[in-house]
């Protein structure tokens, strides 16, 4: 069976999309710990990011640095990356805008107006 993020990518199971190229897609984390968490998947399920051949592995990485830059410009923080390859069998990078209200494990209750707004400042064409 697919993987959650396989499903978003073929349409299937929707998701507040930030970015998207042809071998990388970018949504929020609907389980954020802080507003404007960001979730960076290759389109190319593997469960590990290692595993990723170097191509898709590359197109990742270029996408991760594309949106931190662009979160921080939006945001006006630092961005942490964490990859922690535990919670969904498909290679991704988190990116959290970290402030001094950042904190591990930290779950925020959003609303889906928050999320849409969050999604329209900072959604990249």
């Amino acid at each position: 069976m697919p993987s959650i993020f396989t499903q978003i990518i073929n349409g299937d199971v929707p998701a507040y999309k930030i970015y998207e190229d042809d071998k990388t897609l970018a949504f929020l984390d609907i389980h954020p710990e802080t507003k404007g968490h960001i979730l960076v998947i290759p389109k190319k399920e593997v469960d590990k990011i290692y595993d990723l051949e170097d191509e898709d592995y590359n197109a990742l990485m270029q996408t991760v640095k594309k949106l931190s830059k662009h979160l921080e410009k939006q945001l006006g923080v630092r961005t942490l990356w964490k990859v922690v390859g535990t919670d969904v069998p498909h290679a991704h990078v988190h990116l959290e805008p970290y402030d001094e209200t950042w904190f591990h494990g930290r779950e925020l209750e959003m609303t889906e107006d928050e999320f849409k707004a969050i999604q329209e400042k900072l959604k990249l064409e």
